[in-house]
């Protein structure tokens, strides 16, 4: 079958759903920051892992349609990453995982750390931990070698056009050099890049804009 996802969501509107044989991705927006939220559910054993309960529980939890939600990862400590956290939680039981350095900021108890090179499993799949600082300490990506490809969520660590936003100098030095180097440097261009709010992109067509983003400094 072929693959008709664009990952082109817009807020209160459809999500949008991809199939890579073992893992299923599903892309919504929520709340008035265009927070995207991705479902992934393990095909062969039904497994539902949920990266940003970022708003609007109740979309969330129509969304899940009854399937039963195994985790939670939350990218960073950003209030509108984890607005429909409490909520989410207390609905599904799903215990919350996150980066140590942004665990603290979170309105719920963090079940597990996640540090750079930490393996997620989410059924017969796994996802491989990636921690990017300078967007905040903790924040961290998610990255799923799919059979077609690389699949990255890299919540506002890296956008189609530029890494995420930085308050000071010392921490764009820090988000670039760790994006270029853990990401860039490692995958190849169809990596498909899955971000915390807005449209997706490709490590392809980012690729040549590097030297410019570090240039002009954000």
């Amino acid at each position: 079958m072929a693959d008709t996802y664009t990952g082109d969501v817009v807020q209160g509107g459809p999500p949008d759903t991809r199939d890579t044989g073992p893992l299923t991705i599903t892309k919504l927006s929520v709340g008035p920051m265009d927070n995207n939220a991705y479902f992934l559910r393990c095909a062969s054993t039904g497994e539902v892992l949920l990266i940003d309960a970022a708003n609007e529980p109740d979309r969330l939890l129509a969304a899940l349609d009854g399937e039963r939600l195994t985790r939670i990862v939350t990218t960073h400590q950003h209030f509108d990453h984890w607005q429909g956290l409490p909520e989410m939680v207390a609905a599904t039981g799903a215990p919350v995982f996150a980066h140590p350095a942004d665990a603290g900021e979170l309105p719920v108890t963090v079940a597990g750390p996640l540090e750079d090179g930490d393996e997620v499993r989410l059924g017969d799949c796994s996802l491989s931990v990636i921690h990017l600082v300078g967007h905040t300490p903790g924040s961290i990506a998610l990255l799923y070698q799919g059979p077609d490809r690389p699949h990255l969520f890299t919540g506002d660590s890296l956008f189609p056009g530029g890494v995420g936003r930085t308050t000071s100098p010392e921490d764009f030095g820090s988000l670039i050099t760790d994006v270029s180097k853990k990401i860039f440097d490692v995958l190849p261009d169809e990596t498909w890049v899955y971000p915390g709010h807005g449209k997706d992109t490709t490590l392809g067509v980012e690729r040549s804009h590097l030297d410019e983003w570090r240039e002009r400094g954000w």
